[in-house]
């Protein structure tokens, strides 16, 4: 038999590279750590990890071993749940990864009555721009704008959506708003960069006519929501999700440019990695997140 928590300190070992750092997380000593480890080797035997003074890597065992243990955790945690499930609640830790704007300013709000409706839920929510590996990070669920190429993982698209050209009154009043896409190059652009490379390639439709800019400005981020208060104060012209922009241009914050311009299909995705392994309170998260953002994308 193998115990739980030497399973838990296995993955988060894995998952950090640190033994010292996953005995942290699990309140143990660094020493029970370690002995935890070995005793888990024993019963396996096998070699999960290649240690060195500073680092440890996982051995070709321990790979294999990884993916059986995660799946055999995730059905536990179901498990565990479902007993909640049968007296009306939703148990367990519920890790959630989303974009840096969408989190902070569209999920964040929902959050909180989800919560209080279901109290032993325990939410991590990780905002950031850098797309979560669902196969290798700590996510159960996850929020992705744009389309999908990966055909490894389900998703489910929750709101149509596309990118659009905004500023703020304060910049037009120093630069006239651009009259047609090449006047861009003239303007100060707000570069959102990405972890697959500098995204100031801006595409739309014009009619039937496909039109790719290559944009320039002296503000680059690798964080959408940092663009975003970039582009409120005054400092450039942002390439936005709708979605993202939606309360700023309804409160005058921000002007869209450019309407005749149709911006890149820009849809919202959930996504986690097989049907069979979404923790009841990701669903219970969806089915309450899922029908508040459609209305945010139909509104005007």
């Amino acid at each position: 038999m193998y115990s739980t928590a030497d399973l838990h300190l296995f993955v988060l070992a894995a998952e950090t590279g640190n033994l010292s750092q996953a005995a942290r997380e699990l309140d143990l000593q660094p020493a029970a750590a370690s002995a935890a480890l070995k005793r888990l080797e024993r019963r396996l035997d096998a070699r999960l990890f290649d240690r060195s003074t500073r680092h440890m890597r996982l051995t070709p065992q321990g790979e294999i071993f990884l993916d059986y243990c995660r799946d055999a955790l995730i059905l536990l945690e179901q498990g565990a749940a479902s007993l909640g499930n049968e007296k009306g609640k939703v148990r367990g830790k519920l890790r959630v990864s989303a974009p840096a704007d969408l989190g902070r300013n569209l999920l964040a709000p929902m959050l909180g009555p989800f919560l209080a409706r279901h109290p032993g839920v325990t939410l991590v929510l990780q905002c950031s721009d850098r797309a979560a590996d669902l196969f290798r990070d700590p996510v159960d669920l996850a929020f992705r704008y744009g389309q999908l190429d990966d055909a490894s993982f389900v998703s489910q698209r929750l709101a149509d959506n596309r990118r659009l050209l905004v500023a703020a009154p304060a910049y037009l009043k120093r630069h006239p708003a651009p009259r047609t896409p090449d006047e861009l190059a003239r303007h100060q652009c707000l570069i959102h960069s990405l972890s697959q490379g500098m995204s100031n390639t801006w595409r739309f439709q014009q009619g039937r006519r496909t039109v790719e800019l290559k944009v320039h400005g002296q503000r680059v981020s690798d964080d959408g929501g940092m663009v975003r208060e970039w582009a409120v104060a005054g400092y450039g012209i942002a390439y936005k999700s709708r979605l993202d922009v939606q309360a700023d241009l309804a409160a005058g914050r921000l002007v869209r440019l450019l309407p005749e311009l149709t911006g890149e299909d820009w849809p919202l995705h959930a996504i986690y990695p097989h049907r069979a392994s979404l923790p009841p309170a990701a669903r219970a998260l969806l089915a309450w997140v899922a029908p508040r953002l459609a209305e945010l994308a139909e509104a005007p």
